[in-house]
């Protein structure tokens, strides 16, 4: 091939790349331009203001298509499909308990994102925010308000698989003191001291004493639901095959997700609720398998969200092993019951 040949041929070329660096640029921008615009059928949305202390409200990240995608919306507890109030807040994942939110977000930068943990006071208005070392997934406030945890990826992009790692952060919201993973926690396995360089944690959830949390811990290829002691800092496991645990409003019970044998590889959880005195556990009545951290709307019901049209859609289930799921509202997820 000549010289001359070879310069076309590299010219060519950079056409060619050139073209589909516009066309992707252009396919990026018109795919942001429809994320902005409501679709027929979809939830009635509008401005306004969203409080952490009114009473009995649903809060959640709304997922319709729109101005409003990706917002903190609120409802009435007691009609999840009523109109929503959008607050301008945007969080990934969000919790809030007695007028302390944790909001989750992404800050889209030229090369890659970065992601943060917000704390947010009862009109959400920031208080203090805190650096997330990766993709984040699960977040939860303990019911006083006190704590606030979250739980990001940092290798791997889903628990279905074995190919992950986590962290577990927690945070004091009055002081400021931050866990950045609770890797630094003592863990106490079959009443010993344990180490293990594979030990992963994800998916606290906070007792009411604000002393006692619970989480699930990895190691060697087995997930355990152990015990936290904020003030000894230690983790204790308690049982075994527990999924991003979620503990009662009575601190009786944990509801779970759990591996069970024979389900796909990319869906292997079902829910489970654990009575924590006697170990007894409850398979719940939803054949469909979880990826979600479930929240108890009051001791005998839990919601969490499942795959939908817009990302995700709200369901509720009775807590006890009886009834079916009932989906309570579409194009949300990360819900928080105020009040």
């Amino acid at each position: 091939m000549t010289l001359r040949n070879r310069i076309l041929v590299l010219a060519c070329a950079l056409v060619v790349l050139a073209g589909v660096a516009v066309a992707s640029v252009l396919h990026a921008s018109a795919r942001a331009d429809r994320r902005i615009q409501a679709r027929p059928g979809g939830p009635r949305i509008s401005a306004g203001p969203v409080s952490l202390t009114d009473s009995r409200r649903l809060v959640f990240r709304n997922m319709a298509w729109g101005p409003h995608r990706d917002e903190l919306t609120s409802v009435p507890a007691s009609d999840p499909s009523a109109p929503r109030i959008a607050s301008k807040v945007k969080c990934l994942r969000f919790y809030a308990a007695s007028g302390t939110g944790v909001c989750l977000q992404a800050k889209h930068g030229t090369v890659q994102d970065t992601y943060r943990a917000v704390i947010l006071d009862a009109t959400l208005h920031e208080r203090a925010r805190y650096d997330v070392p990766g993709i984040p997934s699960r977040a939860r406030v303990s019911p006083s308000g006190r704590f606030a945890a979250w739980t990001a990826f940092v290798g791997g992009d889903s628990y279905a698989g074995t190919n992950f790692s986590t962290r577990a952060a927690i945070v004091d919201t009055r002081t400021g003191r931050l866990t950045p993973s609770l890797e630094a926690y003592r863990v106490i396995k079959d009443g010993r001291t344990y180490h293990a360089a594979d030990v992963n944690f994800w998916g606290v959830t906070f007792a009411s004493d604000d002393r006692t949390f619970y989480a699930t811990m990895a190691t060697h290829g087995s997930t355990y639901l152990v015990r936290g002691d904020l003030r000894a800092r230690t983790v204790t496991t308690v049982h075994t095959d527990v999924e991003c645990p979620s503990l009662s409003p009575d601190g009786t019970r944990v509801a779970y997700k759990k591996r069970v044998e024979g389900l796909p590889a990319d869906a292997p959880w079902h829910l489970y609720v654990l009575d924590l005195a006697t170990g007894r556990e409850t398979a719940l009545a939803e054949p469909r398998s979880v990826d979600d951290q479930a929240v108890w709307r009051d001791d005998h019901t839990l919601v969490y969200a499942l795959p939908g049209d817009y990302g995700a859609d709200l369901y509720t289930l009775p807590s006890d092993g009886t009834g079916a799921p009932h989906r309570i509202s579409t194009a949300a997820v990360s819900p928080a019951y105020i009040g």
